[in-house]
C-alpha cells in the first residue's frame, strides 16, 4: 500500500498561506510538480501513491484526470495571488507518478498549457515527464515536445530480464533503446533511471545494466539503491524467504561500480544518486528541491513548499477530485518550518550535492559542524582541497556514508 502522509497541522479550506511564505520569495525559483497517480501494474517494490485504472472511477478516472489537475492549477494560482506571493514564471515543471505517459499526450499537454497560462514559463525552462519505455510512441513523444516538454526520464531500472521480473516491470530491455531513439528524434533530452540491489542481481548483472544504459548515450542517469518499504509485495516476499534480503555491502560495491563506469562514460555526479553529461544537463527540478526553492505539487498526495511552509494533498484520487470540485483546498495538512528546522534541512540536502555546503554556514548550528570537518577529512569522507576553500564536498567514500556525515555535522 502507498506510504502514509506525514502528521501536521490542519490545512485551511481556502489554502491561503501565512506571511512567512512571502519572505524572500522574489529570490527563489518557482517550479511545478504534477503527480499522475496511474500505473498499468503496481511494481512489487513501490510504495508511491499510485493506482491501477481498475481501482478508480468517477472524477478520479484517467479520462477525467487532466481536468481535475487543471482545476488545481487554477486554484493554486488564485491562492498564491490572494496570499500576496509575488508572481514568478515557472523555472521547472516535472510530471511524475505513477506513469504520466499512461495519460494521452494531449492530456499532459493540456495540463502544461494551463500551467503556462497561469504563471508563464521562464526562457529555457526545463519541462520533464517520467515515462515507462512501453508507454510511449514516436507520435506521443513528438506531441509532448511540440507542447513544450524538453526532457523525458525513462524508468529503465535494469537491462537484465530476471531483475526486471523481480521488480514487476512490464517492459522488455529491447524497448529502451527504441524509446530513447524516438525521444531523440522528437528533440527531447533523455534521462534513464536505474535501480541497484534488487534481490538476485549479481554484480555482473549490474555492470551489464550500467554498460547498456551508457551505450544509449543519455544526457543524465539516476541510480538508486533499492529500498524495501514495509507493506510492499517485495517486503512480504523477503519476509517469507522467497527472495534474498538487501545487503549493504552489495549496495556499496554497486554504487562504486556505478560511479566508476559513469565517470568513464563521460557523466559526472552532481548529487549522490545522480550523474549528468554536463552541469547544464543536471535535473534542475530536483536541484530546486535540494536547494530549498518553492514549488507547488499538483495531484493526490503531492507535496508543496513555499517559503518554509510545506503542505500535502489528500491521497486518494476520488477525495482529491471531490475537494477541488467543491472549491476547497485538496491539502490534508501542512507545517510551517522554524528557522532551526530549515537550517538543518538545508545542511542535509546541500551536503549531498557536488557544489557542497559552505563550512562557514555551519556556524548557525553551533560549533559541532565546524569542529567535525577535520575528523571527516581524516576519515576520508570529505574532500580536503574543497574544505580548504571553505566547502564541504563528499568524497566517493563520503557519498556511501552521506547520512552518517550529516549526523556528525549536526548538533545532537
Amino acid at each position: 500500500m502507498p506510504s502514509a502522509l506525514p502528521l501536521g497541522d490542519p490545512a485551511p479550506p481556502d489554502g491561503l498561506l501565512p506571511a512567512q511564505a512571502l519572505e524572500g520569495a522574489p529570490g527563489r525559483a518557482f517550479g511545478l510538480y504534477v503527480h499522475i497517480p496511474f500505473c498499468a501494474v503496481r511494481c512489487g517494490y513501490c510504495d508511491f501513491n499510485t493506482y491501477t485504472a481498475t481501482e478508480l472511477g468517477g472524477g478520479a478516472s484517467q479520462d477525467a484526470y487532466a481536468g481535475t489537475a487543471i482545476a488545481e492549477v487554477d486554484f493554486a494560482a488564485a491562492v498564491l495571488q490572494r496570499s500576496g506571493v509575488p508572481a514568478r514564471p515557472l523555472s521547472t515543471v516535472f510530471f511524475g507518478g505513477g506513469t504520466p505517459t499512461l495519460l494521452p499526450a494531449a492530456d499532459l499537454a493540456r495540463i502544461l498549457t494551463a500551467a503556462i497560462a497561469a504563471w508563464g514559463l521562464e526562457p529555457g525552462a526545463e519541462v520533464t515527464t517520467e515515462a515507462n519505455p512501453d508507454s510511449v510512441t514516436p507520435e506521443s513523444l513528438q506531441l509532448l515536445a511540440d507542447a513544450g516538454f524538453t526532457r523525458v526520464s525513462f524508468g529503465m531500472q535494469s537491462a537484465v530480464p530476471h531483475v526486471l521480473k523481480v521488480l514487476d516491470r512490464t517492459h522488455t530491455p529491447s524497448r529502451v533503446p527504441q524509446a530513447v531513439q524516438w525521444a531523440r528524434e522528437a528533440g527531447l533530452a533523455v534521462s534513464l533511471d536505474l535501480i541497484y540491489g534488487t534481490p538476485g542481481e549479481s554484480l555482473a548483472d549490474w555492470r551489464h545494466s550500467l554498460e547498456t544504459a551508457l551505450s544509449y548515450g543519455p544526457d543524465h542517469i539516476s541510480a538508486y539503491a533499492l529500498i524495501v518499504e514495509e507493506g510492499t509485495k517485495l517486503a512480504a516476499q523477503i519476509r517469507r524467504g522467497e527472495v534474498p534480503g538487501i545487503d549493504d555491502d552489495d549496495h556499496a560495491a554497486k554504487y562504486e561500480l556505478a560511479d566508476e563506469l559513469m565517470s568513464a562514460g563521460g557523466l559526472s555526479w552532481y548529487e549522490v544518486s545522480n550523474w549528468s553529461r554536463t552541469p547544464e544537463q543536471a535535473c534542475r527540478h530536483n536541484l530546486a528541491y535540494w536547494r530549498g526553492d518553492d514549488w507547488w505539487g499538483i495531484g493526490p498526495g503531492a507535496h508543496s513548499h513555499v517559503g518554509g511552509v510545506r503542505w500535502w494533498n489528500v491521497k486518494h484520487p476520488t477525495a482529491y477530485a471531490n475537494r477541488l470540485g467543491s472549491g476547497l483546498s485538496p491539502a490534508a495538512g501542512r507545517e510551517t518550518l522554524d528557522s532551526e528546522t530549515r537550517n538543518v534541512e538545508r545542511v542535509m540536502l546541500a551536503a549531498r550535492l557536488n557544489s557542497g555546503l559552505e563550512i562557514a554556514s555551519l556556524g548557525g548550528l553551533g560549533d559541532t559542524g565546524r569542529h567535525a570537518v577535520a575528523g571527516l577529512i581524516a576519515d576520508g569522507l570529505v574532500d580536503p582541497v574543497a574544505a580548504f576553500r571553505g566547502n564541504l564536498v563528499l568524497t566517493l567514500k563520503g557519498r556511501l556514508l552521506a547520512d552518517a556525515v550529516v549526523r556528525r555535522i549536526l548538533p545532537d
